[in-house]
């Protein structure tokens, strides 16, 4: 990872967010991560907008392990690779010990899956929960 971050964290009003810029794979990607009080949202860009904006969230049973679920809201639906990132995700913030659902934006040009683990090892770098 060709890394040219420029990470900073707000947490005053409106909202507590992280942001940082890198270069993968020759493409400038923005990370935004922000904690509201009710939810996550994490936002990738190296398109300079949104792109697919997917909802992920734990589903907790009484009997059973917690599954986590994950849907398309706008954008792509044809593509399990930003299915499977916003899993890896949400599992995160699930095992860290928040039960916060995340709304998960992504603009990419790239959708293999080295830039998505890159991508993830950035926000988790950045990571607010």
């Amino acid at each position: 990872m060709n890394t040219t971050s420029t990470s900073t964290l707000t947490t005053h009003f409106p909202v507590g967010h992280k942001k940082t810029s890198v270069v993968i794979k020759e493409n400038k990607t923005d990370v935004i991560v922000c904690r509201y009080d009710d939810y996550f949202m994490v936002m990738v860009t190296q398109l300079g907008c949104v792109g697919t904006i997917l909802h992920a969230r734990k589903e907790e049973g009484i009997l059973v392990d917690p599954t986590f679920s994950v849907s398309v809201i706008f954008g792509k639906r044809d593509e399990p690779l930003l299915v499977a990132f916003g899993r890896q995700l949400i599992e995160h913030i699930s095992f860290c010990g928040s039960s916060r659902p995340l709304v998960l934006t992504v603009g990419l040009k790239d959708h293999s899956p080295g830039t998505l683990k890159e991508i993830i090892s950035v926000v988790l770098e950045n990571r607010l929960w």
